[in-house]
């Protein structure tokens, strides 16, 4: 195996990372080298994710009350982290797993990796949106409103050119997949609501078990 250096997988990260910005103004090439060039890595990914992260929490704490109110006594911050993480992997497995079926050529990895890279638009709108809370009257709240949809448009769009790109699609069928990925997520969503509610009964089951003959035998 090459002996890679601190250094050399540092400016590799760095390299990968800078490449996002590539691949938010050029999506289609750019998702396609991403993936079949090599050019995206899983730790620039897993750093624009963390990033997403601390971007959320830092709008939803940061972001002046005009925009965005919350109670900070109930502020949960690892449920703002899991309103992050959770539909990436719902979204990762979701779609790897019908996309599989449809002779997509995407792995999860790329799946991961392009979706991640698609939250890049979002987590530098975000960032500016902070900023601009801080600037204008509710009047003008036209121009923050506007950047909020513009950064859902644009990373819709960035993933469903991700998920044409690396699974070789058409645009049809890349729409078609995501409905059913999308679908997926309900799916995966519903078995684990069930799974969850069995366990807890069972859980619940067993203790009153437990004090039920605790209490015959004293």
């Amino acid at each position: 195996m090459k002996y890679i250096t601190d250094k050399t997988w540092w400016e590799y990260v760095g390299k990968t990372l800078k490449y996002s910005l590539y691949v938010c103004t050029h999506p289609l090439d750019g998702f396609w080298d991403l993936t079949h060039e090599k050019r995206g890595s899983i730790a620039a990914a897993n750093i624009i994710v963390c990033a997403s992260v601390i971007i959320e929490v830092l709008r939803l704490t940061l972001t002046s009350f005009q925009f965005v109110r919350i109670n900070m006594e109930r502020f949960n911050a690892i449920l703002v982290v899991m309103s992050v993480i959770l539909p990436v992997f719902l979204w990762t497995l979701s779609n790897w797993s019908f996309t599989t079926l449809m002779d997509g050529k995407g792995t999860m990895k790329d799946i991961y990796m392009a979706v991640a890279y698609a939250m890049v638009p979002s987590v530098i709108i975000n960032a500016i949106m902070i900023i601009i809370s801080q600037v204008i009257t509710f009047d003008e709240g036209a121009v923050y409103w506007f950047l909020s949809g513009f950064s859902i448009l644009w990373t819709g769009i960035l993933i469903l050119a991700g998920m044409m790109m690396i699974h070789d699609y058409s645009l049809l069928k890349t729409i078609l997949s995501s409905l059913l990925t999308i679908v997926g997520i309900g799916i995966i969503l519903f078995i684990f609501v069930i799974f969850f509610s069995l366990v807890s009964d069972a859980v619940a089951f067993f203790i009153s078990l437990y004090k039920e003959i605790l209490f015959r035998v004293i």
